[in-house]
């Protein structure tokens, strides 16, 4: 026969207990959105250099960062030498010819800013603090900016210098210097914008950066294609137009027609003065449609 044990009382009265374990509640300032856009700014504009990452990291964006300088120091000294009256190669130009090392630094460093964020799903919880989706659109797009205008007013600054040293006219390289820090401005915020709207398509970085090279050479090789042959058939009138189709040669027209650069269209067919207006509306409407295509795209991948 089975014996029932009695069941002890439960203890009387409320058990909780709160464990001290350390925790503080956060009593310094609340510096808000300002500062965690500057910081995402400033983090962004350092990882475009490696900066505060791995040597590995470093090696290429330093390397064509040497190769941009280095042409405009053998032109600085071939000008020294030589007691020249004049550089070799125009202020406005030096973008252009360097088009090749801007479209490689475009195509590693776009994807590094933001592909990340989006492969590891952590741009959710940039928005969890004081950030918003303007806030960090604009924070990677004005860091990848200002990487690309340190990358390309550097060797700018490098002919200046030198052109002064060499007893250059002071006004004409002043005044030169002013137009090739304006055409590297405008390239810088058309290659940022351009280079990260491919980027935020796809999380992997070796797809992004596949296709920012695609896209930039393509095009530029498809428009000085089509330009040739509108020179040869006689289509002079044409080869301004055919320019509004690729980056490089967008910036080409803007510089040509407000700037006082000579053109690099085939038969020197630059944009005239109207044609040049298009130029610089097409030029910031895609500025602006880059812009918008980021808020639209971390709109969606924000929630």
């Amino acid at each position: 026969m089975a014996v029932e044990h009695p069941v002890a009382p439960a203890p009387g009265g409320d058990q909780t207990r709160i464990h001290n374990i350390g925790y503080r509640n956060y009593d310094g300032p609340r510096l808000g959105r300002a500062y965690a856009r500057r910081s995402l700014y400033s983090q962004s504009l350092r990882g475009a250099y490696g900066l505060g990452r791995s040597v590995k990291s470093k090696v290429l964006p330093m390397l064509l960062f040497v190769v941009m300088c280095v042409p405009a120091a053998i032109m600085v000294a071939v000008a020294v030498a030589t007691k020249a009256s004049e550089l070799p190669l125009d202020y406005t130009r030096y973008a252009i010819v360097m088009q090749a090392v801007i479209s490689l630094f475009v195509a590693s460093q776009a994807p590094q800013s933001v592909s990340r964020d989006l492969r590891f799903k952590t741009v959710p919880l940039y928005f969890s603090r004081p950030i918003e989706t303007s806030d960090y659109v604009r924070a990677k797009f004005a860091a990848l900016a200002s990487a690309l205008f340190l990358l390309t007013a550097a060797p700018l600054l490098v002919l200046y210098i030198g052109a002064l040293l060499a007893e250059l006219d002071f006004a004409d390289q002043t005044k030169g210097f002013a137009q090739g820090l304006v055409s590297v401005a405008l390239l810088s915020l058309l290659f940022a914008g351009l280079g990260l709207v491919i980027a935020a398509v796809t999380p992997r970085r070796g797809f992004g950066i596949a296709a920012v090279i695609a896209v930039l050479t393509i095009s530029y090789g498809a428009v000085s294609t089509l330009q040739s042959i509108a020179e040869v058939q006689g289509s002079a009138s044409a080869v301004p137009w055919i320019g509004l189709f690729s980056p490089i040669t967008l910036i080409d027209g803007v510089q040509t027609a407000f700037l006082g650069a000579g053109s690099a269209f085939p038969g020197g067919n630059g944009p005239s003065a109207a044609e040049g207006v298009v130029y610089a509306l097409v030029a910031l409407g895609f500025i602006a449609g880059c812009y918008g295509l980021l808020m639209r795209r971390y709109r969606k991948v924000g929630l």
